[in-house]
């Protein structure tokens, strides 16, 4: 474990040491406060005695923490697929994201409801940068993937983190989760990063890309909220990139993304999982492309392929299509109500009269749309 020691998440018996340190920390009061609201001081600390590995952890405080989320922001978290799932099989799940937290929270929810192995989750080290943040990081069974480092430090960095995932996989039967792409998706179209995929397969060995992919057992995921309580944090970025502007985050931005997303308005949540790719999908692959690149680039878009067919449109993808498209193609699909609704929530959002931002807008919410349309029209 020596190589994985400055990216591991806590053993189980490091977990009461962790809760004695952090449990008075302010903001890790405020979320077992909120995760607790009917009980004082001295019955939390029970409950946080009563942690003696990660699973405890997860199930008598994350979880509750994640349905207090659910309760008080959304209307709502719906899933499908993961009951062809088996119960006690490790999975590599790999996702469209959205939200900086709550996506792999989310999805563990879902796998703990489903009596399903709850997984190891990546989290980019920028993002836990506080001794509090990396202590609850690493109690909810995260490990880094370091950013902002050299090429050279990046390659190895990939190896150490790719046979890490592989040791999580296949030797200790844990499951993984995983972010489609380095970083959330800003303007509503989700796609694969193929480096993402060139970093898992690393840790191949002998064993061609295709049987080594097949052994991981990867598992397409669509998580698709109504509304992005964080869309309008995206805003700067979207618009930087788009007028070809360099964009600098600022001091607090990932802070206060987290905080929004979860405590933001969120609509209902649907969490699909697609079926596993099986080996003779990456068969196919293998015989199709040669060069190992071009294997890459075909699992990505097989991932893709997966998470657009999954994921659950709401109305309001519809309207934004509508109105960037000015048509009625998908008036079907929502109320007048619901069309008001949006578009008071656009009103109060961007300058409706600036082209560039009301277009970006729209954009976050009919991509998935668009990206729907252009797959079924590739397969017809």
């Amino acid at each position: 474990m020596k190589e994985f020691e400055d990216i591991r998440f806590y053993k189980d018996d490091e977990v009461q040491p962790a809760l004695a340190e952090f449990m008075r920390h302010p903001m890790v009061k405020t979320l077992l406060q909120f995760t607790f609201p009917d009980k004082d001081s001295e019955e939390i600390a029970a409950i946080l005695e009563e942690c003696h590995s990660i699973r405890d952890f997860q199930t008598k405080v994350i979880y509750n923490s994640v349905l207090k989320v659910i309760e008080k922001s959304t209307e709502g978290l719906t899933y499908d697929g993961f009951d062809k799932l088996d119960s006690d099989k490790p999975y590599f799940y790999i996702s469209n994201h959205r939200d900086i937290i709550l996506d792999t929270c989310l999805l563990n929810t879902t796998l703990y409801e489903q009596d399903l192995i709850m997984t190891a989750s990546a989290i980019g080290d920028n993002l836990v940068q506080k001794p509090f943040l990396m202590a609850l990081s690493r109690l909810n069974r995260n490990f880094l993937v370091k950013r902002g480092i050299s090429p050279r430090e990046m390659l190895k960095s990939s190896m150490v983190l790719s046979e890490y995932i592989k040791k999580l996989l296949l030797e200790d039967g844990r499951s993984v989760w995983m972010a489609q792409r380095e970083g959330r998706t800003k303007d509503g179209s989700d796609y694969t990063q193929q480096g993402v995929l060139k970093m898992l397969g690393m840790a191949k060995g002998k064993k061609s890309l295709a049987e080594y992919f097949a052994e991981l057992k990867i598992v397409p995921v669509a998580i698709s909220y109504e509304f992005d309580p964080t869309d309008i944090l995206k805003m700067p970025e979207i618009l930087a990139k788009r007028m070809k502007e360099e964009y600098v985050k600022s001091a607090n931005e990932d802070f206060n993304s987290i905080m929004q997303g979860a405590m933001g308005n969120k609509g209902r949540i649907h969490i699909n999982a697609g079926e596993v790719l099986g080996k003779e999908v990456f068969d196919e692959i293998e015989k199709d492309h040669s060069s190992l690149n071009a294997q890459l680039k075909a699992v990505a878009s097989k991932i893709d392929e997966h998470i657009y067919k999954n994921y659950k449109l709401w109305p309001a993808n519809y309207i934004a299509f509508d109105l960037l498209k000015n048509s009625e193609t998908y008036a079907g699909k929502y109320s007048d109500k619901e069309k008001r609704q949006f578009e008071r929530r656009l009103s109060r959002r961007v300058d409706v009269k600036n082209p560039l931002e009301l277009n970006s807008y729209l954009l976050m919410y009919a991509n998935p749309v668009i990206n729907k349309e252009a797959l079924y029209e590739e397969k017809s």
